[in-house]
């Protein structure tokens, strides 16, 4: 049998097969941030699909976290019920499940939130929000370190099968750990050790707070790729010896700032057309000037962070490893098994486009994804759609809903 369907663990977790549903902002929460039907059905049909681990999009920690008008929420206790139907329907299915754990930090906008985006430094460095965030105070980040902690007591209880802690993409927890975003000179920046302190404190909250038996499991950037020193692929290197002395079971690596220069977190095709669409009017002329420049320059490599993982792994200890970025054919996928680069292989668009996809591999309907990473779900998300395969174009909006009807394609 393929290595791509023997079990595999996370710490103490047994997973069914080698393959993670990577987490993808679904647009299916309800307004409030709770898990409804459609966010049901759009898992359930995952978990049927045979992925061995469903990652579900990030959920905000906090109300000063959120990043998206539908995004799931984890942030208070009223939510609990929601994620654990969420947690039900999978498990029915043989799947496990982890609830993403974030907090927007900078990556938001004040309509989303009530008030000005939160960071570590007040600092403009966004060219696509072009925000300037208020600083966080001691007491707030102490706040955020809190947030989490609670919000994984709430995964925990609604099922959740690992704790999952986002520390990647450009997000609160990147934005410490960064040199680029984080400018502080007191403890909570100025330093390697510094930077780390936010992730550090959260994680040994968490192992306070829940079973010593439920494992956590950490996406955090090996390469950050802004334009002056961020996090390097040498300084993740580091931050992995850290998380695999604290105890940190599994570690999944990306690559990029989601809204600096998002197009090398999802390499592909650049969707000029679509992105553009979702900007306001007075930002499409230099939108569309920017992204006609990137054609081109973010074509697809399959596996593209696979030397990267290869550069962390003599530091990551005990720590199951999760590659994600561009995996599509399986032969690729069983050699990187095989050869002990990494333990999981996550897959992100390819599932958008074909949930069912690990069945049809194990059943040898098919030998790869029909993904072709146009990248349209991409510039759909942007545009308030929820996750879904547009290969076909973005559909026009309704005049009386401002949402258009979504049909994915057949398994």
């Amino acid at each position: 049998m393929s290595l791509l369907f023997t079990p595999g663990n996370i710490g103490s977790l047994e997973i069914k097969n080698r393959f993670v549903r990577a987490p993808v902002y679904e647009g299916l929460a309800e307004a409030d941030g709770a898990v409804g039907p459609d966010m049901l059905a759009f898992h359930e049909r995952l978990a049927r699909g045979g992925v061995g681990l469903i990652c579900t999009g990030y959920m905000f920690a906090s109300p000063l976290g959120r990043a998206q008008k539908r995004q799931a929420g984890i942030h208070c206790d009223a939510m609990v019920p929601g994620l654990k139907k969420l947690a039900d329907t999978t498990h029915d299915h043989g799947a496990k499940i982890a609830f993403e754990i974030s907090h927007a930090g900078r990556q938001t906008e004040k309509h989303l939130i009530g008030q000005n985006p939160v960071g570590p430094s007040r600092i403009r460095r966004d060219p696509s929000y072009f925000i300037k965030p208020d600083e966080m105070t001691d007491a707030m980040v102490r706040n955020a370190v809190d947030d989490f902690v609670a919000a994984a007591g709430r995964a925990v209880e609604a099922g959740s099968d690992l704790v999952y802690l986002h520390a990647g993409g450009g997000d609160l927890l990147n934005q410490f750990l960064s040199p680029f975003f984080n400018v502080r000179k007191d403890r909570w920046g100025g330093s390697d050790e510094n930077r780390f302190r936010i992730l550090e404190e959260i994680i040994t909250g968490i192992k306070a707070k829940v079973s010593k038996d439920v494992p956590i499991l950490v996406k955090m950037n090996s390469r950050d790729l802004t334009p002056r020193q961020g996090i390097t692929l040498e300084l993740a290197r580091t931050y992995t010896a850290w998380l695999n002395d604290l105890g940190v079971d599994g570690l999944e690596l990306t690559t990029g700032i989601k809204f600096y220069d998002h197009m090398n977190c999802w390499r592909g095709a650049v969707p000029v057309k679509e992105i553009v669409r979702a900007l306001p009017a007075w930002k499409k002329p230099v939108g569309w000037l920017l992204m006609k420049q990137l054609e081109g320059t973010r074509d697809l490599i399959e596996g593209w962070s696979l030397e990267d993982i290869k550069a962390v792994k003599g530091c990551a200890g005990d720590m199951a490893l999760v590659i994600v970025g561009g995996m599509r054919q399986k032969a690729h996928m069983e050699t990187v098994l095989a050869e002990g680069h990494a333990d999981f292989i996550a897959l992100a668009r390819p599932l958008i486009r074909q949930p069912a996809l690990i069945n049809r591999l194990m059943e040898g309907k098919t030998e790869a994804s029909s993904c072709i990473s146009c990248n349209r779900c991409i510039g759909a998300v942007m545009n308030q759609l929820p996750a879904a395969c547009y290969r076909n174009g973005l559909p026009k909006r309704s005049a009386a809903t401002d949402t258009p009807a979504i049909t994915s394609p057949p398994d």
